[in-house]
């Protein structure tokens, strides 16, 4: 299946480290969370890659134009620095479409520019740039197809340090409990869709507010709970606690972590 990922948006809340690059580029470790959300795709086979782009598309398309396998693969340099013989390979293997979808878009007109690239597709993917999980994707997609929906979105737990606060009429307080021990649960992205879904965007809509009301007054819109790792980075402070994760290693988003490996040759070039 196809992978739609929204990267246009400029991170607000991240222009500590974001301003001079777009959200999707800020790195965890030795690559950007963009390249770890892409790479979770790609374990379980889905490596054709459509990329709404915005702000700063350039940093983005520049990035893969010169994309450097040795930076996260173990390699050996011989024959005078002429010959890179790599462990194993990221991306030699993955198909990206770069579409520019304009700069102040939403998610819905993001979707509708790279609608072109999706003839064909009866069910394809899509995300936000900014999410990691361990979810097993396979039980996702099985559970979206045997319901026979146009859309699914997985709800996770939200892991803010908020109290969710029960009142009375009277304003008393009846309860009073963790935000992640409550029974809220949020959109945590991981869309799969059927073609349909175009059938229910307008022009200039918001995905998740009118097309989405559309799919549920028709009932055609499902959700996957899931209550393991979740997280996105959407502040300094959760990059930070993305990064912790990775420092400790084996963070667990990276579930392609223990798939076996092959020897790959490949020139260095001139």
């Amino acid at each position: 299946m196809k992978v739609v990922l929204f990267c246009g948006g400029m991170g607000m809340r991240l222009r500590e480290v974001s301003d001079a690059i777009p959200k999707p580029m800020v790195e965890i470790g030795y690559r950007p969370i963009l390249w770890h959300i892409m790479k979770y795709y790609a374990h379980y086979g889905h490596k054709d890659f459509i990329l709404c782009l915005g702000y700063k598309a350039d940093v983005i398309k520049n990035y893969f134009l010169n994309y450097n396998e040795c930076q996260s693969n173990d390699f050996v340099l011989s024959k005078g620095s002429k010959e890179v013989k790599l462990f194993n390979t990221d991306i030699d293997d993955w198909n990206i479409t770069f579409a520019d979808t304009g700069v102040a878009s939403n998610i819905g007109q993001r979707l509708t520019a790279v609608r072109k690239y999706l003839e064909g597709e009866e069910v394809f993917l899509a995300n936000y740039a900014d999410g990691l999980t361990d979810l097993h994707l396979p039980c996702v997609i099985d559970n979206f197809l045997s319901k026979k929906k146009v859309a699914s979105f997985v709800a996770v737990k939200p892991r803010h340090s908020f109290h969710v606060v029960s009142m009375k009429d009277d304003d008393t307080v009846s309860e009073i409990r963790h935000l992640s021990r409550s029974n809220i649960w949020i959109n945590g992205g991981f869309f799969t869709f059927t073609n349909r879904i175009f059938d229910f965007i307008r022009n200039g809509e918001e995905l998740v507010n009118e097309p989405f009301q559309r799919l549920i007054d028709e009932g055609e819109l499902i959700t996957y709970k899931y209550d393991g790792f979740w997280a996105s980075m959407d502040t300094f402070k959760d990059k930070q606690e993305l990064e912790e994760f990775y420092q400790k290693g084996n963070p667990p988003w990276q579930v392609w972590n223990s798939k076996g490996t092959a020897v790959i040759s490949q020139g260095s070039g001139s």
